[in-house]
């Protein structure tokens, strides 16, 4: 038996464990029982924490990160715990088995059960074999490596559905959490600051090392250099590239040619797990050419008028389609699209060119909480649209105080839908493509900051790294 003292957070230190104010999870375990008894809900909960994945053999594994939901209601991370918490009482139980002795020989030494629990604010401390006992009817929610979900399928003695969304009572628990995890406290908001921070540091060593770098592997080293050298982690593999078309582009292979665009998209995770996401976009030589300058000032209006839209009440699929009009707007007057924009929208002309959303929710995960499928993006009673230029937006919700969002418009030449015969023919009259081939050398520019929604508008916390070009070419000789 442990009490909620919480002392145990200064012993974890020495053991290099991070840990959340016991107050602050205490607080969020609080908000998730209210959360499920408004929902009509009295089962317990059993959230696990996962495992690190093995790369090639048992004993040579991936770098251990805790299953988010794990990391939000208890605060801290270890391999192999669950959590299983009571409504009636709000009584917290923690589940893991101490490592043996032949651990330390490898691992160093392990903080001991009542210890970690202690931190957690926990209530009881048990070990994994006695949780059989405690999870009767508890609602989970699963983990998404496969090897791990197994075990948590054992632990609990049940299957756990892997449809994108949970169902059953799981999914009546994805709800409650993410009624909790939606607006974030200020210790998250905080971790989140102290993420994009340490980004700003990357970013602006990136930009500065574009010039004289001769492959995107060097560019690449030098940003998570910074972000690993101020103790915290990747929040996603980082896109470091020149083929700024592939969206997700995770090879850094490719020499910088002095045409060429650079587009970094690249945050920091902090030792809680809490993210930052910035991209920005420069040119190789130093100096944006006249057709990237024009793309990239079209792709900037629209970025900075969707950031201004950020607000309590707005609807932010409506700020996407804002986006979308204001880039429709500037590729029409640069000769690439014709006719009005407004149609050219309802026609998802744009997407062409953008064919993913403006944004999404950004906090433990960089995309967050999408583990839930669309449970958190898209607001009760709103589905996703099958449409070209709708189908991709992750966020789909009136903002509210307390929510982190991405604003992230782009331009791309993706070949794959550029040169889709189907689309070519529906868009025949409504792009010139001569035009379009002035600007070769433009593939993908994106530019994306992190934006806090508060009481009375937004707060653009990535602000100290500049987008516009003037000052992204000074940074660039500096």
């Amino acid at each position: 038996m442990v009490t909620k003292s919480g002392l145990g957070q200064f012993e974890l230190a020495q053991f290099g464990i991070a840990t959340t104010p016991v107050e602050v999870v205490r607080d969020r375990r609080r908000r998730l029982v209210q959360a499920l008894q408004k929902l009509g809900a009295d089962f317990p909960i059993a959230l696990c924490s996962s495992r690190a994945p093995a790369k090639n053999f048992p004993a040579n594994c991936h770098y251990f990160r805790a299953s988010s939901h794990f990391l939000y209601f208890a605060g801290l991370g270890i391999e192999n715990a669950v959590i299983v918490l009571e409504p009636q009482g709000d009584h917290l139980t923690l589940f893991w088995d101490e490592p043996g002795p032949g651990a330390a020989l490898w691992h160093g030494p392990e903080p001991s059960r009542d210890q970690v629990a202690a931190a957690m604010g926990a209530d009881e401390a048990r070990s994994l074999g006695n949780l059989h006992k405690f999870i009767d009817g508890a609602a989970s929610i699963y983990l998404p490596d496969p090897g791990a979900r197994l075990g948590q399928e054992a632990m609990l003695g049940r299957s756990l559905s892997t449809s994108p969304e949970p169902e059953g009572i799981d999914g009546v628990l994805a709800r409650a959490i993410v009624e909790v995890r939606l607006r974030h406290d200020e210790f998250a908001i905080a971790e989140i600051k102290k993420a994009v921070n340490v980004s700003i540091q990357a970013h602006t060593l990136g930009i500065q090392r574009t010039r004289n770098s001769p492959i995107e592997s060097q560019v690449c080293a030098a940003m998570e250099a910074v972000i690993y050298s101020n103790q915290c982690g990747m929040a996603y593999n980082s896109i470091v590239t020149i083929a700024g078309e592939v969206l997700h582009n995770n090879y850094y292979h490719n020499p910088l040619g002095k045409h060429d665009l650079l587009l970094a998209d690249v945050g920091a995770e902090t030792a809680l797990g809490w993210a930052a996401d910035i991209t920005r976009t420069s040119p190789v030589s130093g100096k944006f050419s006249p057709t990237q300058k024009a793309l990239y000032d079209v792709v900037l209006d629209a970025h900075d008028q969707g950031i201004a839209a950020v607000k309590p009440g707005a609807d932010y699929q409506d700020i996407h389609l804002l986006a979308c009009g204001v880039l429709a707007e500037g590729l029409v007057d640069l000769g690439i699209l014709k006719g009005n924009p407004e149609s050219l929208v309802d026609a998802d002309a744009h997407a062409l060119f953008f064919p993913h959303g403006v944004g999404h929710l950004l906090g433990l995960d960089v995309h967050d909480m999408e583990d839930l499928g669309d449970v958190a993006g898209y607001a009760p009673g709103r589905v996703r649209s099958d449409r070209f230029g709708l189908g991709f937006l992750r966020l789909s919700r009136i903002l509210e105080p307390g929510m982190v969002v991405t604003i992230e418009p782009g331009f791309y030449q993706v070949p794959a839908i550029l040169n889709n015969a189907e689309w070519r023919k529906s868009y025949a009259e409504m792009v010139n493509w001569d035009r379009l081939a002035e600007f070769s050398d433009v593939r993908g520019i994106r530019i994306e900051d992190d934006v806090l929604v508060t009481e009375t508008g937004n707060e653009v916390l990535t602000a100290d790294l500049p987008t516009d070009t003037e000052s992204i070419e000074a940074l660039m000789l500096s």
